[in-house]
């Protein structure tokens, strides 16, 4: 989308990362019996299947339209990652509670912690080293808007759930360290247990946010607020037109569906006059906005003085 990040870059980094850490934490969940570790490992594995579904989303959804989808398949993208939300709430927040609690119940020592230690530390830096990625991209899409704002109008599936699962993977991985050095210091396993719960609870909140978010695209929102309105105020600019009466916008994944009924001003002009406006209006728009693939304009003429 025009004005947005670039989501692809951001799901690359997040796989590499993701892979990276996973196979280190799985290393040294093994030498250490840290079922925080355990629970980490499994979620950074999560993770990169999730990457690889929402890689597919976006191949699926540059399918031409077809007969049975004559506006395309861009809603694709909003299904896998509504996918993603799922599985990052069952395979890495119930798992993690689920294993948070059983330690509860059967507290184990850590052994080696100074592998999870190391391991962690490594997953920290790379892990933050996405989330900059991310970031990158997701500062170019919010603009001056805040991140919660941004969260709440965009209209890009795929970062909203990068975004979503690089803060939660961060965030984790400073529980996961802080649960093994307190079990360590104090010598009370109950911290590792207690920071595997945190890490659950933590990926259950973050993925109920994002299915939220994701499951108003699959429905069928406007475009973001900030370019609808910048979209109103193109046509209102137009010589051709006197009022806008009605702007209706559906985003389509990358692409845009546009709806317009506006008063044009020469009330005089004959039919092939107002079609020759019309193109000309509809051109220069998707020059401006060029995420608008389909425009339907309707003419209305301004009412004749004493009717």
């Amino acid at each position: 989308m025009a004005g947005g990040g670039d989501s692809t870059r951001a799901i690359f980094f997040a796989l590499g990362a993701n892979f990276a850490i996973a196979v280190a934490k799985g290393v040294a969940a093994f030498f250490t019996g840290s079922s925080a570790m355990l629970a980490e490992t499994v979620h950074s594995f999560a993770d990169c299947g999730n990457q690889l579904l929402l890689l597919l989303g976006l191949r699926q959804a540059k399918q031409p339209p077809s007969p049975d989808y004559p506006l395309g398949y861009g809603k694709e993208v909003y299904f896998w990652s509504f996918l993603v939300a799922l599985m990052l709430f069952s395979v890495g927040g119930v798992f993690s509670l689920f294993e948070g609690i059983h330690k509860l119940q059967h507290p184990e020592p850590i052994k080696h912690w100074y592998w999870a230690v190391g391991v962690l530390t490594f997953g920290i830096i790379a892990e933050a080293t996405s989330m900059r990625a991310c970031m990158q991209e997701v500062n170019k899409a919010r603009g001056s808007r805040t991140l919660w704002q941004w969260f709440r109008q965009s209209r890009q599936a795929e970062l909203v759930v990068i975004f979503g699962e690089d803060l939660a993977a961060l965030l984790g991985l400073v529980f996961a360290l802080a649960a093994v050095v307190m079990s360590v210091v104090t010598g009370n396993p109950l911290w590792d247990a207690i920071g595997t719960v945190a890490i659950g609870a933590l990926l259950v909140i973050v993925a109920v946010f994002v299915a939220i978010e994701v499951k108003a695209m699959l429905i069928g929102q406007s475009v973001d607020p900030v370019r609808e309105q910048e979209m109103r105020g193109f046509l209102a600019a137009r010589e051709e037109v006197d009022r806008v009466i009605s702007l209706i916008t559906l985003q389509l994944g990358n692409e845009v569906m546009v709806a317009v009924q506006a008063e044009m001003r020469d009330s005089q002009a004959t039919t092939h006059q107002l079609a020759e406006e019309i193109n000309r209006i509809e051109r220069a728009f998707k020059a401006q906005f060029p995420e608008v693939r389909w425009s339907f304009f309707e003419p209305d003429l301004k009412p004749q003085p004493g009717r």
